[in-house]
């Protein structure tokens, strides 16, 4: 199995090609502030994981924005810290300053020219068009839980997908489904019968941060450690 042999590649956004793991950090300082012992960033990569998690089974239609409100006050409420809801909305508002990783624009431009590009993303559509000013690329379809209902890892959000992608003429074997989280994306591709490729972000780190544990580690086809890597991998098939 080769890269070449794909015609579109399928995106989970945040924490692939956005850096969401040091945008959560940055816009949670305030409540970082508060606290008084001091947490590491894993510890608060993973208290914000189980709260995003809950919360979006409890509540699967609301936008991510409004969700993430809910985390940064559930996560005061743990750490016995008094928060506004002013506050707790302004960080549900922080998305459009996360920042993209810094090889994700080149690696997308170079292989834009190759397959189509998708986004399949636990997000609202405002939040996604920020990120998207930051991608630098046009994508051909992106199909947000805003749209569909619901959230990842449920298997609606792919079903959504194969379906719209096979309006356009993209048939499950062309599809490769990309992303870093095992949780959210490469176990659902594995019940879908989706090839995937993990963009292993965290390499070299401990635990999921802001992704759930998956339990059994699902299967997938392709590894790179970030996205300028999988772009490499391309360049060579096509000139070997």
């Amino acid at each position: 199995m080769k890269l070449t042999d794909f015609e579109a590649l399928t995106f989970d956004c945040y924490g692939t090609l956005i850096d969401w793991e040091s945008g959560m950090i940055a816009a949670l300082t305030p409540l970082m502030d508060k606290v008084e012992r001091e947490l590491t960033r894993n510890e608060i990569l993973k208290a914000h994981s189980r709260h995003e998690s809950s919360q979006q089974r409890q509540t699967p239609a609301k936008r991510y924005q409004e969700l993430l409100a809910i985390v940064y006050r559930r996560m005061a409420e743990e750490w016995g810290v008094s928060v506004s809801w002013d506050e707790c909305a302004r960080y549900g508002q922080s998305i459009k300053d996360w920042p993209a990783f810094p090889d994700s624009v080149d690696a997308l431009r170079y292989l834009k020219q190759h397959y189509k590009l998708v986004i399949l993303s636990n997000v609202d559509n405002q939040s996604f068009s920020a990120s998207n000013s930051r991608l630098g690329v046009e994508f051909d379809a992106i199909y947000t839980a805003e749209d569909i209902g619901g959230y990842k890892p449920a298997d609606a959000n792919f079903e959504y997908m194969l379906t719209k992608l096979r309006e356009l003429g993209v048939e499950k074997s062309g599809i490769l489904h990309t992303a870093e989280s095992l949780f959210h994306d490469h176990a659902p591709a594995n019940r879908h019968g989706l090839k995937s490729c993990w963009i292993y972000r965290r390499h070299g780190q401990e635990g999921f941060g802001a992704t759930a544990d998956p339990g059994e580690m699902p299967a997938y086809d392709f590894r790179f450690n970030s996205m300028a890597e999988m772009a490499d991998a391309h360049r060579a098939e096509v000139s070997g």
